[in-house]
This record gives structure tokens, C-alpha cells and sequence, in this order.
């Protein structure tokens, strides 16, 4: 009851996989922002966002910072180093800049896209690991170069 020590059991908590995380347009984040299901940023990040799902940047979203995640679908702006582990799509509304390493890549008409891209290679899903995380976490390691 009142100034019980004893601290809530949330072993049996877990993500919805169709759950989607926003952060609407005029919110501002600063730091860093983990996500297990997908999350759509209309708003604005400066920092680092790790999403175990899809990262979506809105037409009015912008990221400025390291993003990890599964995927991602560009509409408004990017800058800085992006790790998608399987398909990131670029629509025609996007302007990214910075440093991208994904699996698989779709670059629409329009859009603006100032990269250097390591595609494929570094993301073999002979790699990965089951677990979201992990696999994000295997991703970033470096390869050996010999």
C-alpha cells in the first residue's frame, strides 16, 4: 500500500508490433530517443534515434542527428549518419545529406540526396541477429578489412 518499496512487475510488458509511435509537428526533441515499434517524426529530432521497426520522417519532420532502424521512409529532411538495416525509401519531397549505410535503397524523382552510401554489402542478413536490437547492434560493427 503507501510506502511500499516493492517496485511493479513489468516482465510481461512488450511492444504492440502495430503500435506507431509520432511525434507531431512543432514538437522539438533534443537527445536521444529509443523506440521498439515503428515511429513517425513530423516534429523535429536533434540527436540519436534507435527504432527495433520503421523510422517515417513526415513532410514536415526533420532529423538531425544517427538513426539506427530496420527501415525507413524519407519525406521530409535528414542529416547526418543513417543505419538502415533493410530498405530505405526516399521520396521526392526529401532532402537528405550525410552519411548512409542501408540493404536496399529507393530514390524518388526530386528528391534531394546528397550522400556517400555503403549499400548491401555491410548489411548482410547472413549477419544479423534475431533480435531487433541485436541486429541493429551488428550492424554498426566495423568490418574486417584483409
Amino acid at each position: 500500500m503507501f510506502g511500499s518499496n516493492k517496485k511493479p512487475d513489468n516482465s510481461n510488458i512488450s511492444a504492440n508490433s502495430s503500435a506507431l509511435n509520432s511525434l507531431v509537428q512543432g514538437t522539438i526533441v533534443e537527445g536521444t530517443v529509443r523506440a521498439e515499434s515503428d515511429i513517425r517524426v513530423d516534429g523535429i529530432i536533434h540527436g540519436d534515434l534507435t527504432c527495433s521497426a520503421k523510422v517515417i520522417i513526415g513532410p514536415t519532420g526533420e532529423i538531425k542527428g544517427e538513426v539506427k532502424c530496420v527501415n525507413a521512409m524519407i519525406d521530409g529532411k535528414f542529416e547526418g549518419k543513417l543505419y538502415v538495416e533493410d530498405l530505405l525509401t526516399v521520396r521526392e519531397t526529401a532532402i537528405v545529406n550525410g552519411d548512409i549505410h542501408t540493404g536496399k535503397l529507393i530514390v524518388q524523382s526530386g528528391a534531394v540526396f546528397n550522400v556517400t552510401c555503403d549499400m548491401g554489402k555491410s548489411n548482410s542478413r547472413k549477419t544479423l541477429q534475431k533480435d531487433p536490437s541485436q541486429r541493429i547492434e551488428q550492424m554498426l560493427k566495423p568490418a574486417n578489412v584483409g
